[in-house]
C-alpha cells in the first residue's frame, strides 16, 4: 500500500473495509457518508454522482472518492439495494467535538437486498432465503425481516430447490453449497455462499435437521448483518410441500396468477382481481394463499364457510370493512419497534389501530362460521397499551424523534415545566423586540436566531446610525446589516436553549420508554396482526364473490362446472358478453381433446378451468353457476409460445422441457393443461409426439387433462382411448368470414379456418387469395383408391395410426406391417421418418 494511503484515517478505513469486502462501505465523515477507491468508482457510476479525489486529482496517487449527505443517504442506499448491492453503514461512535485524535468508527448495520427494512410495497413481502444441503434433503428457511415471519420446509432435489426459488423469486438467497450457487445463479437473484450458523429457539417447529440447519444459517446472517435486536422475529412455521397444491413459476406465469403476461404488471392478474383487501397485511396474506393453495379439504371448507357467512350478511361485511380501513400495517410497525427505528408517528398509527379492535370484536359477535369465531377469540383488545399511547403522544407528531414535539401536555410534569420555560422565554424575546423598536424608533429592528451566534438583534446599516452609542454590543457585520447582543438577551438565551435542549432530551427518553412498552407486547401484537390479516382476506373474497356473482364450489371426486367463466377476462368483456361453458371430467372421462381454430377460445377455456380450481383451493367462491371439483395436488401448464434465449433454449425445447416435467411428475390427482404440443417442429414429428404424449398420460398417469391441438388427425384417438373425449370450440363461416362463437361442444372441429384468421389479421388480399387457391388444390386431390386396399387394419390402434398418413398403395404394406403396440415413441418417430423419406422418393 502506498505511503500516502497510510494516514490514521485511511488505516482505520482499510481495517473496517477488510471485514466487509462484499459491501459498499458508507464511511461517516461529519455530515457525509464517504466512499473511497473502487467503492467510490462503482457507486458514482451507479448513482450518477460526481467522482472526486481525496488528495486532489493531480496527486501522484489520487484516492477516488464520492459521498452523499447523511440526512438523505436513505434515498441512495435504496437505489443500491434494489440494484442487488450490499451497503455497510459505518458510523462515528464518538462526538468529534469531545474527542482528541481519530474518532472511533464502527459498522452498525449491513443492509442487503434481503434485509432492507424499507418495504418493497405495502402488499409485497421481502424474502431472504437460506438453503442448506443435508442428508435428509435440502433445508429451506424463508424469512421476511420487515414483518418477522419465517417458514421452513425440506425439498428432495436441487431441481426442486431451483423451481421453488424460480416461483418465489426472493430478494436474496444464502446457500451453504457452491453447487447450489451454480444451479440458482441463472435466476439472477442476489446470491452468496454462507457457512456461519447460530441455533435459535425460533426454529422449534422444524420437522427435521435440514430445516433447523437452514434456519441456523438464516439467523446467523441476520445477526451478523443487522447488529441489533431481532426480538420481532416470530417462530418459524414448518410446512410440508404436500400440504399445498404445488404451482411452479411456469404455471403461475401461464395462468397470470400474479402478473399480466402482456404488461408484466399486477393489473390484469388473478391476484389483482381478488384483492379487495383494505390492509397491507391482508394483501400480503392473500398473495401467499395464491402461492400455496390448500390441499386439505377441512381447511378449505372452513374458509368457504367464513366467506359464505360474510357474503350472506351485507351489513356485517360493510361495517367490518369500514373498521379495517383504519388498521395500519401492524406487522411492519412492530418490526420497526423491535429494530429500534420506529418513530412517534409509527406509534400513533399503532395506537389508532388498537382503538379499532373493540369495535371489530363487537361486530364479530354476530358471526357463525367457526373460523370467524376463532379469529374473534384471537383478538386481544390492548386497551391499556392504547390508552397509554393516547395519553403520551400528540395526534400529529414530527418524523424526527430528537427535536421534541411528540409528547402530549400533561403526560410528564417535568417536561411541561421545561416547555413552559422555553415558551415563556420566547414570549420574552418577542416582547423585547417590540420594546426595542419603540425605544429606538427603528421599525425594521428584529430579533433572530442561528445555531452559531444564538439570539441577536439585527438592524439595517441605514438605520444603524440611529442607535444610541453603547446601547448594544456589536456581534457580527453583514453586507446590509449589523447584528448585536445585550447581556439580558444572552442570559435569556441560555435559559431558553437550556430548557429546549433538556426538553428534547427528556422527550426522547420518554418516547424510548414508550417504544419499549410496545416492544414488550411484540408477540401478542403479531398474533393480532395475523388474525386481522385473515379477516381482511376473507372479507375480500366475500366482496369479490358478491360483486362478480360467484358461487360456492363443492369438493368432489369429479369435475362438473356449469357455465364456468374466466374470472379476469369476463371483467374486461363484461358479464353479458363473455360466453360461459360447461366442463365435465370423471373416472370415465379424464381427458378432453380440444380442437378448433386459433382465437376461438381454446386456451381461455383451459385457463379458466385451472383458475377455478385454484380459487376453490384457496377457499374462494368461483365464477360459475355451479361447480364440483376435486382437490388437485399440482397443476402443470404448457400454454402459449415462449423461448428461453438466455439459456439457449428454443421455443420447441422449452415446450418439450415443460412437457417432460408434466409427464414425469404428475400424479392421478394432478391437472395437466397442454396447448398445441408439437407445433414447434415438423408436422409429422409434432403429430407423433402429440399422440405419444396423449397416450402416455392416459395409460401411465391418469391425470385429468385438457389437451388442445390443431392436429385434427388426433381426434381419432377417441376410438382407442376410452377415457378421452373430443370437444371443439365452435366457429361458423358467414359471407366468407369466420365468426367465433366461443362455445365448447362435443365432437371434433370440422375445419381449422386458418386462412380466415389470417384474413382477420389483415394480411394482404392477394396473399389470402393465393392461399385459398392452394387450399382448394390440396383439397381437390383424389383420396387413395380404397378399392385397391385388400388388407384392412385389424385393430382400432391401426385405424388411428392409418388416419394420420394417407399415402399411396406402395407404402401401405410397410405401414400395416408395423407392430405399433410394441413401439415406444422414439421408435415410432423413426419408423414414421423412414416412411416419409420413402414417400418423398416415390
Amino acid at each position: 500500500m502506498e505511503i500516502i494511503h497510510q494516514t490514521p484515517m485511511m488505516k482505520q478505513y482499510f481495517s473496517i473495509k477488510a471485514d466487509h469486502p462484499d459491501a459498499f462501505l458508507f464511511y461517516r465523515l461529519g455530515d457525509f457518508y464517504e466512499l473511497f477507491f473502487e467503492d467510490a468508482q462503482i457507486v458514482a457510476k451507479e448513482l450518477e454522482l460526481t467522482l472526486t479525489s481525496k488528495n486532489g486529482k493531480n496527486a501522484e496517487h489520487p484516492i477516488p472518492m464520492c459521498g452523499v449527505p447523511h440526512h438523505s443517504a436513505a434515498i441512495y442506499i435504496e437505489q443500491l439495494i434494489e440494484k442487488g448491492f450490499n451497503v455497510a453503514i459505518c458510523e462515528q461512535m464518538e462526538d468529534p467535538k469531545a474527542t482528541k485524535g481519530l474518532v472511533k468508527r464502527e459498522v452498525i448495520q449491513v443492509i442487503t437486498p434481503g434485509t432492507y427494512m424499507a418495504a418493497l410495497g405495502d402488499k409485497e413481502n421481502r424474502y431472504l432465503v437460506a438453503v442448506t444441503n443435508h442428508p435428509l434433503g435440502y433445508g429451506v428457511a424463508r424469512g421476511d425481516v420487515t414483518t418477522g415471519e419465517s417458514w421452513l420446509t425440506t425439498l428432495p432435489t436441487r431441481e426442486a430447490v431451483r423451481r421453488e426459488m424460480e416461483g418465489l423469486l426472493p430478494n436474496e438467497v444464502l446457500v451453504s453449497d457452491e453447487r447450489l450457487k451454480d444451479v440458482l445463479a441463472p435466476l439472477g437473484i442476489p446470491l452468496s455462499v454462507q457457512t456461519d450458523r447460530i441455533d435459535s429457539d425460533l426454529a422449534v417447529d422444524a420437522r427435521d435437521e435440514a430445516q433447523r440447519d437452514a434456519f441456523a444459517l438464516l439467523y446467523a446472517y441476520l445477526t451478523r448483518t443487522q447488529k441489533r435486536s431481532l426480538d420481532h422475529l416470530q417462530p418459524a412455521v414448518a410446512y410440508e410441500v404436500e400440504q399445498h397444491m404445488q404451482l411452479d413459476a411456469n404455471t403461475a406465469r401461464n395462468l397470470e396468477l400474479f402478473r399480466s403476461a402482456r404488461s408484466g404488471e399486477r393489473k390484469g392478474s388473478l391476484l389483482a382481481l381478488l384483492d379487495e383487501t383494505t390492509t397491507a397485511m391482508g394483501g400480503r396474506l392473500l398473495k401467499r394463499w395464491l402461492e400455496q393453495p390448500l390441499y386439505t379439504e377441512g381447511a378449505i371448507e372452513a374458509r368457504l364457510d367464513a366467506v359464505e357467512n360474510l357474503l350472506d350478511d351485507f351489513m356485517l361485511r360493510d361495517q367490518l370493512r369500514e373498521q379495517l380501513k383504519y388498521v395500519y400495517d401492524i406487522e411492519r410497525l412492530v418490526a420497526k419497534v423491535g429494530y429500534g427505528t420506529a418513530n412517534a408517528r409509527d406509534l400513533v398509527q399503532l395506537r389508532d389501530t388498537l382503538s379499532r379492535i373493540p369495535d371489530v370484536r363487537a361486530l364479530l359477535q354476530a358471526v357463525t362460521a367457526s373460523r370467524l369465531r376463532q379469529i374473534d377469540a384471537e383478538l386481544d383488545s390492548f386497551e391499556e397499551l392504547a390508552e397509554l399511547l393516547h395519553r403520551a403522544l400528540v395526534d400529529a407528531p414530527p418524523i424526527s424523534t430528537k427535536e421534541g414535539g411528540m409528547i402530549r401536555e400533561g403526560y410528564s410534569s417535568e417536561l411541561d415545566e421545561l416547555l413552559e420555560a422555553k415558551a415563556n422565554g420566547k414570549t420574552w424575546i418577542a416582547n423585547l423586540e417590540q420594546q426595542e423598536r419603540l425605544a429606538t424608533g427603528i421599525k425594521s429592528l428584529k430579533i433572530g436566531y442561528n445555531r452559531v451566534f444564538g439570539y441577536y438583534l439585527e438592524v439595517t446599516k441605514a438605520n444603524a446610525k440611529l442607535l444610541e452609542e453603547g446601547r448594544y454590543e456589536r456581534k457580527q457585520t453583514l453586507t446590509n446589516a449589523e447584528r448585536y447582543v445585550t447581556p439580558e438577551l444572552k442570559e435569556k438565551e441560555a435559559l431558553i436553549l437550556g430548557a429546549e435542549e433538556k426538553s428534547c432530551t427528556l422527550e426522547y427518553d420518554l418516547f424510548v420508554a414508550l417504544r419499549d412498552e410496545v416492544k414488550r407486547e411484540t408477540k401478542p401484537l403479531q398474533r393480532l396482526a395475523r388474525s386481522l390479516s385473515e379477516l381482511d382476506v376473507l372479507l375480500s373474497l366475500a366482496i369479490v364473490a358478491e360483486k362478480r356473482d360467484y358461487v360456492r364450489p363443492t369438493t368432489a371426486k369429479h369435475v362438473q362446472i356449469d357455465r364456468g367463466r374466466h374470472p379476469v377476462i369476463e371483467t374486461v368483456l363484461g358479464r353479458g358478453e363473455y360466453v360461459a361453458n360447461d366442463l365435465t371430467l370423471d373416472d370415465s372421462r379424464r381427458m378432453l381433446l380440444i380442437t378448433g381454430p386459433n382465437m376461438s377460445g381454446k386456451s381461455t377455456y383451459m385457463r379458466q378451468f385451472a383458475l377455478i380450481a385454484i380459487m376453490h383451493q384457496i377457499g374462494s367462491f368461483v365464477p360459475a353457476e355451479a361447480a364440483e371439483l376435486p382437490l388437485f395436488d399440482r397443476i402443470f401448464t404448457r400454454i402459449g409460445a415462449a423461448d428461453d434465449l438466455v439459456s439457449g433454449q428454443s421455443t420447441f425445447m422449452v415446450e418439450m422441457t415443460e412437457t417432460r416435467q408434466a409427464v414425469t411428475e404428475a400424479t392421478e390427482h394432478s391437472l395437466i393443461l397442454l396447448d398445441e404440443i408439437g407445433r414447434g417442429t415438423s408436422t409429422y414429428d409434432g403429430m407423433a409426439l402429440a399422440q405419444a404424449i396423449v397416450e402416455y398420460i392416459a395409460a401411465t398417469i391418469g391425470a385429468k387433462t385438457l389437451f388442445s391441438t390443431h392436429y385434427h388427425e388426433l381426434t381419432v384417438l377417441e376410438q382407442t382411448i376410452s377415457t378421452l373425449e373430443n370437444v371443439h370450440v365452435r366457429a361458423v363461416e358467414r359471407d366468407g368470414r369466420v365468426v367465433f362463437l366461443h362455445e365448447v361442444h362435443p365432437g371434433k372441429a370440422d375445419k381449422s379456418y386458418g386462412i380466415h384468421v389470417a384474413e382477420l389479421a389483415d394480411l394482404p388480399a392477394d396473399l389470402i387469395d393465393r392461399a385459398r387457391s392452394i387450399l382448394e388444390h390440396l383439397e381437390a386431390e383424389p383420396a387413395p383408391d380404397e378399392a385397391k386396399r385388400e388388407t384392412r387394419p385389424t385393430s382400432e390402434t391401426d385405424v388411428a395410426q392409418l388416419s394420420l398418413f394417407e399415402k399411396s398403395d406402395s407404402l401401405t404394406d410397410e405401414l400395416l406391417a408395423l407392430d405399433l403396440l410394441a413401439m415406444n415413441p422414439i421408435e415410432a418417430m423413426q419408423a414414421l421418418y423412414a416412411l416419409q423419406q420413402a414417400a418423398k422418393k416415390g
